[in-house]
């Protein structure tokens, strides 16, 4: 009798779903599990967060337990202090906007001069083979050591700060740039040169359109690599500048204002880089992950 009713009670059970269709009791579907679908929809930011708060507490606290001195390591506490004195006395927005203007005009530099050098290694035999070993070989010289020079040769205004950054930022989007227009299917370009399609036809629709995730991906990198710049050309000669702003913060032993600067510093990278990753996201709208190829630099 109990096997029977078992039957009868599976059987009911199966055809009370809509539509006439079966379900098996038992299958999990997507309501079965809540706490990973709550998972899911919490941003995958929001941990990184976390953590980082988590480490600015154990921060403060041991700052405080052991009476770290200022001059050594400053509490979290004190560098939001500092931040909120710099923005309140205008120093931290001056030297920011300075700063801010030599990575924009040096990034700008090494976008165009960099895409421009990509275009003619990768359509002209004759430049690849004249042009490019000179490029490699500049790039064999540590930028750092390039700095002084840049000051000398060009003072300590925001010329030779817009350089150096231009030099650092140049050569990883140009060789994103170089990969990515060499990218396109042998075979696709053997097509429509067949069909008559021009040189200039040919990289207008397949090679830019190839090349488009490895320059965003190359623009990551260097849009991070400026700031890097901006702040090392300031730290060799400047008046002015958050670079400029550290070595004198350093020197009144004022570490705390030292890692407010860092913020900033951190802020402006953090923007700049977000503002490229959305521009690739909306330009390169046919590939899922435009950044993937970053490990290739």
């Amino acid at each position: 009798m109990s096997t029977h009713t078992n039957r009868r009670a599976a059987g009911r059970e199966a055809l009370a779903v809509p539509d006439g269709e079966t379900v098996p009791v038992g299958v999990p579907t997507s309501s079965d599990n809540p706490v990973r679908s709550r998972r899911r929809r919490v941003p995958e930011i929001t941990y990184s967060v976390l953590v980082f708060i988590g480490l600015l507490v154990v921060w403060q606290a041991i700052v405080k337990m052991f009476d770290v001195s200022n001059i050594l390591v400053p509490a979290p506490t004190a560098v939001v202090g500092s931040l909120v004195d710099g923005f309140q006395d205008g120093s931290l927005m001056t030297h920011s906007v300075v700063t801010l203007k030599e990575i924009l005009i040096g990034f700008g530099i090494a976008v165009g001069s960099a895409l421009l050098s990509a275009v003619l290694i990768t359509q002209f035999r004759a430049v690849e083979r004249v042009l490019f070993p000179l490029l490699i070989l500049t790039q064999t010289i540590p930028k750092v050591a390039m700095a002084p020079l840049l000051i000398v040769w060009f003072g300590i205004g925001i010329s030779s700060k817009v350089l150096t950054v231009a030099l650092i930022a140049f050569f990883p989007l140009l060789i994103n740039a170089i990969l990515g227009f060499r990218s396109a299917a042998y075979e696709q370009v053997e097509m429509l040169r067949s069909f008559g399609a021009s040189r200039m036809q040919v990289m207008q629709h397949l090679q830019i359109p190839s090349a488009l995730p490895h320059i965003f991906a190359g623009l990551e990198v260097a849009v991070i690599l400026s700031v890097t710049g901006a702040v090392v050309a300031e730290f060799v000669g400047s008046s002015e500048g958050l670079g400029y702003l550290i070595q004198a913060s350093n020197f009144t032993l004022d570490v705390a204002r030292t890692f407010a600067v860092i913020v900033v510093l951190s802020a402006i990278g953090i923007a700049l880089h977000a503002v490229v990753v959305r521009l690739g996201k909306w330009l390169v709208f046919w590939t899922a992950t435009p950044t993937d190829t970053a490990g290739e630099v």
